[in-house]
């Protein structure tokens, strides 16, 4: 298997970087929700994206840097990863909620790449944290 050393990693267009990322936090988010007990399929999805919906990593985006819970690393491929232009926006969101959450998950899979899964770990713990308190469980 062939990897990114982690100068390739830098390089990456930002979109790719939060389509890794994508993927990293509904995996996450996935065995949060199975550990937790939810099982039922049908209300599996609909928890999920409590989770990872583009509204949702906004507001955790803003929280965690509010709390500056970021490092200026992260703020910047958060920052590369907002103001990429992707071509298209869900009709469900608006283009800022959109490009914060693209930001977020731009820093996810840039960790990931890395292999810094325990900083990235350390974000998804945080998230699942801040929605578990909003919805209040």
């Amino acid at each position: 298997m062939m990897k990114l050393r982690p100068e390739d990693v830098r390089q990456l267009n930002a979109l790719a970087l939060a389509y890794m990322g994508d993927a990293v936090l509904e995996q996450r988010v996935r065995e949060h929700l199975l550990l937790a007990g939810r099982v039922k399929p049908n209300t599996l999805h609909k928890e999920a994206t409590k989770y990872v919906s583009a509204k949702a990593q906004s507001f955790i985006v803003h929280q965690m840097m509010e709390e500056e819970f970021l490092t200026e690393e992260e703020l910047s491929v958060f920052r590369r990863g907002r103001n990429a232009k992707s071509g298209t926006v869900p009709k469900n969101t608006d283009v800022q909620t959109y490009r914060n959450s693209s930001g977020f998950e731009a820093v996810l899979g840039y960790l990931y790449l890395l292999k810094q899964t325990e900083r990235a770990d350390q974000i998804i713990d945080y998230a699942i944290n801040i929605i578990e308190q909003q919805k209040g469980v």
